[in-house]
């Protein structure tokens, strides 16, 4: 790799993971699902682990190109069919106290022209066995953290005109970039952008508006937020009280709408790479929660399939805000990984609600939870709606309004 210092970043990105994602503690099992094409990451995170005192490091690993070869050659009648120990596995490592990190760095079109029903069949079933492992992060239960590390599969659709090596070393750079691992101490980078972001979300939780207008070119969308609502961002903490990161890198804060008051229509501003398929310049229209038309240039048959995986995937579980003069958006790259794409721009998630977003969620049952406002489902998918022409307002408890962002900005000072 032609980067200069790139072992020196490498080894401060896997650091960064560990110390400021994880906050593994001395004596804390850790748990990791990765993809095998980031193994030289996860045996650095690995190493770090051990030295700082970690017992056990346990690694489930995945490989796309087997996922991809099952859906050219299995059996058509054979997708319902999942090892379930190994997602069990890792709930059971979670219960019992394990950090929990997911690497991974899919290929956006790994399934592009497979069998449209085996791909449903089989995105079904996984999120069926992934739920405990959803409900145990929506609930903080341990530090868990999400890294998406670079790959040629990756970044030949980034830079699709570059050669191989090119692509992969500019992707590189750019996530060293967007990472703060090109700065003498990203630790503490980081620690001080941690409590930016706390401060905002802070404030925005103090004004415990009642719901948020969104406007924007091909949005006009309404949403409740349930009383009791808690914005979060940057950094979170664990049951036992650890903070830790969920996203490197993070720009947002959210928090969960009320799931039966979302009203208008929203427009995507960045593609949504989906279980392997994209899904490009679509809208979608909610009443009373749901969405009940959507529409998309590409993949429409995709996205109407992720709406419909259960009876509460076509609402909302996240609304996620940020500037628009974030790092990632001002790289002008559009990554076509939602790590990174919908810390460019304001997002909204289909389906769960993380229980943390409210003022004794965690301790809810998921009944308890969807009285409340609070919705509970297999998927969780965030979609960018975010740009430079974004306008929202904040929505008091007297019906008053007050702006919260404009031109994509924030419109209030901390």
């Amino acid at each position: 790799m032609a980067i200069a210092n790139f072992e020196e970043k490498f080894i401060k990105y896997a650091e960064l993971v560990v110390k400021i994602g994880l906050n593994v503690q001395s004596g804390q099992k850790m748990i990791v699902r990765a993809e095998t094409n980031t193994a030289p990451l996860v045996r650095e995170i690995t190493a770090i682990a051990y030295q700082i005192g970690s017992p056990l490091v346990t690694i489930i690993w995945v490989d796309e190109q087997v996922k991809k070869i099952r859906h050219q050659y299995a059996p058509r009648d054979s997708f319902d069919e999942y090892a379930s120990w190994v997602l069990d596995g890792i709930a059971q490592e979670i219960k019992e106290g394990a950090a929990f990190l997911q690497v991974a760095s899919p290929d956006p079109e790994l399934l592009k022209g497979m069998d449209p029903e085996a791909v449903s069949t089989s995105r079904s079933v996984f999120a069926k066995h992934r739920k405990p492992i959803g409900e145990l992060q929506g609930q903080n239960a341990v530090q868990w953290t999400v890294i998406c590390p670079p790959t040629l599969d990756w970044a030949k659709h980034v830079f699709p005109e570059a050669d191989m090596d090119a692509a992969l070393e500019s992707l590189w750079e750019n996530v060293f970039t967007l990472c703060r691992l090109d700065q003498d101490d990203p630790v503490a980078l980081w620690q001080k952008h941690i409590a930016d972001l706390d401060e905002r979300r802070k404030a925005l939780t103090k004004k415990a508006y009642t719901g948020l207008h969104l406007r924007a070119p091909g949005t006009d969308l309404r949403l409740g937020l349930p009383a009791g609502h808690i914005w979060a961002g940057g950094g979170g903490k664990s049951s036992k009280g650890y903070p830790f990161v969920a996203n490197i890198p993070t720009e947002e804060v959210f928090t969960l709408p009320h799931k039966d008051q979302t009203e208008g229509m929203v427009s995507s501003t960045r593609p949504l790479s989906y279980y392997g398929n994209m899904i490009e310049n679509f809208s979608l229209t909610f009443s009373k929660g749901k969405v009940v038309k959507l529409s998309a240039e590409k993949g429409e048959d995709v996205l109407r399939e992720m709406v419909e995986t259960d009876g509460t995937a076509g609402f909302l579980g996240e609304v996620a805000l940020l500037p628009h003069q974030s790092p990632i958006s001002q790289s002008n790259i559009v990554f076509l990984n939602s790590l990174y794409d919908e810390n460019a721009s304001c997002h909204l998630a289909l389906g769960s609600a993380y229980k943390f977003n409210l003022e004794g969620g965690p301790a809810m049952s998921n009944e308890e939870f969807a009285e409340v406002g609070g919705n509970t489902s297999l998927i969780h998918v965030d979609f960018m709606f975010g740009s430079g022409e974004l306008d929202v307002d904040g929505i008091r408890a007297d019906g008053t309004t007050e702006p919260v962002m404009r031109a994509g900005e924030w419109a209030f000072d901390l």
